[in-house]
């Protein structure tokens, strides 16, 4: 039977990572192989690939029109990314001509190499999500006269690259938040809670120190809890559809009436997560860490810290910096003063103006007979806080004159400001 001629029709890509698989970032050089297995002579028409990046929403929503009526609305939205087009067996396919420029591919196995470049654009990063989903892949098609095409698609992966390192990302995130509860039978008073944490930018697998002061002036036990969400929201037609879900939390002890409890670093650990997606259009990964105390019989009192998780992560100097500086200033650090001295007022400095004009002198001098400027690093020194001169509508310095017979001609005016 014809069909069983083609045993595989497989693609391999060139560059794996450390888990074999293949990861690629906008820009780079997507290079592999479609493998071609035969048992007997095969007549091919062409082995084409189409390489395609897609971001997709979708879903659904209930809407009564009436008493007894009821539609479906449907929320579809599809934003391209990559869309590359090769063929790598013949030539361009012509349905008309189906015999025109046959291949014969003989029994065993054939390679094909394909390579392109990814777009030099910021490109979503893969993802899959309950309604919307970005998704990269190549697919191989191969043609034979008068029978159905044989295809195969394997996908890949594309991050788009977040460098937590930036001053952004890198920038502590704080917050503080009091409640008061009241109830008919009982006095109660506030409970107030602080949070902070070091960087807004994380990678997976990193903890989140988080230091918090939550204090209980209620009548209540009260439970101190953080916990990390993922925000998913998904845009069509301009409605937009959100999802969060719960990452990772991380709990304190039962804090009864009139004591406090703190947070000095507590960590919470961030699992294998997608990263943050914030420049597409249609679909949105947001991330927040809640800081919240848990009320029996009442609201929580929460406090939401907005996170950004990356790919890039954390550099050795820059963890040093930032644990320096969360303890205290960089000048400190550096040895310098927190506020720089202000310079001296004019007042004090006693040096007339003809002492001024000496120095002025002495300087043109040691030009004009070519000796050392040392004496200009005294003259920088001595008169670096000095006010300008006084403003005058006569020049101080005119420009000298030069006599041509009996005629006096004063020399062209240079300077613009005059």
């Amino acid at each position: 039977m014809v069909l069983s001629k083609v045993r595989a029709l497989a693609i391999y890509f060139d560059s794996l990572n450390e888990n074999n698989l293949p990861v690629f970032s906008g820009g780079d050089l997507v290079s592999g192989r479609v493998v071609v297995e035969v048992t007997g002579d095969v007549r091919v028409k062409s082995l084409d690939i189409t390489a395609r990046g897609v971001a997709k929403v979708r879903w659904t929503e209930s809407r009564n029109a009436g008493a007894n009526t009821a539609y479906t609305q449907n929320y579809t939205e599809e934003v391209e990314y990559l869309h590359h087009y090769d063929t790598l067996i013949g030539e361009e396919r012509d349905e008309d001509c189906p015999e025109e420029g046959v291949t014969v591919l003989h029994p065993g196995l054939h390679e094909f190499a394909f390579s392109f470049n990814l777009p030099q654009m910021a490109l979503a990063t893969s993802f899959e999500g309950k309604h919307g989903s970005v998704r990269y892949w190549v697919k191989a098609e191969l043609h034979r006269p008068w029978l159905l095409p044989v295809k195969v698609k394997k996908e890949f992966i594309v991050f788009e690259h977040i460098d937590i390192n930036t001053p952004l990302l890198l920038a502590p995130q704080a917050g503080t938040k009091e409640k008061t509860l009241c109830c008919w039978f009982c006095a109660s008073g506030p409970i107030s809670l602080s949070a902070k944490i070091e960087r807004k930018g994380y990678t997976p697998g990193e903890s989140i120190q988080i230091f918090a002061e939550v204090e209980n002036c209620s009548s209540r036990v009260v439970v101190p809890k953080a916990a990390l969400y993922q925000t998913q929201t998904f845009f069509a037609k301009g409605k937009g559809k959100e999802i969060q879900q719960l990452v990772s939390n991380v709990r304190g002890d039962p804090l009864p009436q009139g004591k406090s409890q703190s947070w000095e670093g507590k960590l919470l650990k961030i699992p294998p997560v997608s990263p943050s997606i914030l420049d597409c259009p249609i679909i949105k990964v947001e991330y927040a860490l809640v800081v919240y105390v848990d009320i029996p019989g009442g609201l929580n009192l929460s406090l939401s810290l907005p996170l950004v998780i990356g790919t890039i992560p954390l550099h050795a100097c820059t963890t040093r910096t930032s644990s320096i500086s969360s303890n205290c200033s960089t000048l400190s650090w550096l040895g310098l003063p927190e506020r720089p001295e202000a310079p001296p007022s004019y007042s004090e400095l006693a040096i007339s103006e003809s002492h001024r004009q000496d120095y002025l002198q002495g300087c043109d001098r040691s030009d004009a007979e070519g000796e050392d400027r040392g004496s200009l690093l005294t003259y920088i020194t001595e008169f670096r806080y000095l006010p300008p001169p006084l403003y005058s509508e006569v020049d101080p310095y005119p420009d000298p004159l030069e006599v041509q017979g009996t005629v006096e001609v004063r020399r062209p005016d240079t300077c613009p400001s005059r």
